[in-house]
């Protein structure tokens, strides 16, 4: 972060959506797999932006670390979109056990052997590396629904699977406005002449046939967004256990701060993401970022530490430890959720206190996060005066 943010104003701002390739990331600041994993926070990231370069020189990089946040607090209030995607995948999955020519077409494009060679390139590389630039995403995602005529979220699938910062709520939503099924009748189609002038010249696309028009592939039905859970307060006094997960491992940060913090715990959501295996880059930075975050925890706590591979874990760890009750970071919807949220029923039988808090930047932008971005992009002023991150200011994360 410190050598990027000399970068995170108007030189982003104009070349934040060039694509030069894995040996040239200079342009954009690689920390989303961090902010994911939450090793490092928004609040900090957008801090150290609006130090460097004021909140107007700033704004580009802004917008684009609040736009995560703005699909995240969108599907915290459309969680049935999260179901409908996860209840598709299985469906698909099935489907593609059964049909051979869907199969080979999709073991061609995730093996990156299409023949198209932008696309093949992409698909290699999100593989080798767990990354793909955000205009490559987009344009990966359009050839794979519009050219190549796969089903969307086996490609979401694919994503989710091997991007170490992939998690539920961009890349469910990314993929489905790329689909036109997040705002009506807007869709992305990807061009060959836009490929060409964004990827500095790195692949001659005149001899492809890319698709040349991207129809929506139906009617958005979104539900009335929901309420917002609130953030919900532990019992202080209480013998507690704290659980480190992959959506946040930064517990030392005061959200934790004055409890009875018996033990720590860490927990990831690997078995909930797929029915197909994770890749090998994505479970690595995700088990790297849980260790690094208990081991800081338990020296921030001064106690003992484990790591799971499953939630039911975390009641014998509560068993183990003599606690009555578990705290963490707030899941957001989506597979580690879906995981604690199976939990319940065991959590009750054992007498146990499940605590789930809320850190507040969720709670000062997710009320934004009902309707179009633009709503939250108007706000992002506000939000940050109320949140104190203004140059010289220190506040809560």
């Amino acid at each position: 972060m410190s050598a990027f943010t000399p970068a995170m104003g108007q030189r982003y701002a104009a070349s934040r959506n060039h694509d030069y390739g894995p040996s040239n990331r200079s342009n954009v600041s690689m920390l989303s797999g961090h902010v994911r994993h939450r090793l490092l926070t928004e609040a900090e990231l957008v801090r150290a932006a609006i130090d460097a370069h004021g909140l107007h020189g700033a704004e580009k990089f802004v917008q684009e670390v609040c736009w995560r946040t703005y699909w995240k607090g969108w599907l915290e209030q459309r969680p049935s979109v999260w179901r409908d995607y996860t209840t598709g995948l299985s469906r698909d999955l099935k489907i593609l056990q059964k049909d051979g020519q869907l199969r080979s077409s999709y073991e061609a494009a995730v093996a990156g052997e299409t023949g198209i060679e932008c696309f093949d390139v992409w698909a290699r590389e999100l593989v080798r590396t767990g990354y793909l630039h955000n205009h490559a995403r987009m344009w990966f995602a359009s050839i794979w629904v519009y050219t190549l005529d796969l089903p969307w979220r086996l490609g979401a699938d694919f994503f989710f699977r091997h991007l170490i910062d992939g998690d539920a709520a961009s890349n469910t939503l990314g993929w489905r406005w790329v689909c036109g099924l997040h705002t009506r009748d807007k869709t992305y189609l990807a061009r060959a002449s836009n490929i060409n002038k964004y990827s500095g010249g790195r692949f001659e696309m005149q001899g492809y046939d890319l698709a040349r028009e991207a129809l929506p592939l139906g009617d958005p039905d979104h539900p009335a967004p929901a309420a917002l859970s609130e953030s919900e307060r532990p019992d202080p006094s209480a013998p507690t256990l704290l659980v480190v997960h992959d959506e946040d491992t930064v517990a030392e940060c005061g959200l934790f701060d004055g409890l009875n913090i018996v033990a720590v715990v860490g927990l990831d959501s690997f078995a909930a993401r797929s029915n197909l295996p994770v890749g090998e880059r994505a479970k690595a930075f995700t088990d790297a970022a849980i260790e690094d975050g208990v081991a800081r925890a338990a020296r921030h706590f001064e106690v003992d530490f484990q790591r799971f591979d499953a939630a039911q874990g975390i009641i014998h760890a509560a068993q183990q430890f003599g606690t009555s009750q578990i705290v963490m970071a707030r899941p957001h919807v989506g597979p580690l959720a879906d995981q604690i949220d199976a939990l319940k029923p065991q959590l009750t039988v054992a007498s146990l206190r499940l605590v789930r808090i809320k850190r507040t930047w969720d709670i000062a932008f997710h009320p934004h996060a009902d309707k179009g971005f633009f709503k939250l992009k108007k706000a992002i002023p506000k939000v940050l005066s109320r949140l104190e991150i203004l140059p010289g200011a220190s506040s809560a994360a």
